[in-house]
């Protein structure tokens, strides 16, 4: 009918899409420079679509850190060092490599969101340590014990790369010839300690 306005057609977002606009975003700017504003520029689209499928913008960025552990685990099973320790160190230097901001957000932030991030990274990680037959014989608590002084050196080297702080000959060889050798350490000291016990 004429002299009817013509209504043009509602972009459709999935949730994925969604999340895959939210993730670019907090890869820039972060975590807390996601907003609905934001990712509805990035769709191309009104907010509606987003609240749609989020009530708000927290939960939004729950997605997004559900989805960082995503890409934290799957970047861990890509790993086939042949140690826990290698796979654990090597994905993390990757992470930090591909996904500074994300990394830099995660390690060195305070926020709510890492209590979700640690936690399933956690057990996932704990679970991996226990395939290693070097590491065969220690509880699950030991395990845990050594898997903090791994991640603490891990964590400092992975910062480095994050920030670009490496001395060029230090490539990511090195750097993986470096995360064995703690590793060893570590585990070789904590033989010793159950050994005295």
């Amino acid at each position: 009918m004429e002299g009817e306005p013509v209504m043009p057609p509602v972009n459709k977002f999935s949730m994925e899409q969604i999340i895959d606009a939210a993730f670019t975003i907090a890869n820039i700017d972060g975590i807390d420079g996601i907003t609905i504003r934001k990712v509805a520029s990035q769709l191309g689209s009104s907010i509606a679509p987003i609240y749609v499928n989020f009530k708000d913008v927290e939960e939004l960025k729950r997605a997004v850190v559900k989805r960082v552990v995503d890409v934290s685990q799957r970047l861990l099973k890509e790993q086939n060092t042949g140690t826990p320790f290698g796979d654990i160190g090597y994905a993390s230097l990757q992470f930090a490599r591909e996904y500074p901001v994300l990394f830099r957000d995660f390690v060195m932030k305070p926020n709510d969101y890492l209590g979700d991030y640690e936690q399933e990274m956690g057990d996932e990680l704990v679970a991996h340590m226990k395939k290693d037959p070097e590491l065969k014989g220690f509880t699950e608590e030991e395990l845990k014990v050594i898997l903090f002084k791994m991640k603490a050196f891990q964590t400092g080297l992975s910062v480095m790369v994050a920030n670009g702080l490496l001395p060029e000959k230090l490539d990511i060889e090195k750097m993986k010839e470096m995360l064995d050798s703690v590793a060893e350490d570590i585990v070789t000291a904590a033989r010793l300690r159950q050994k005295k016990e």
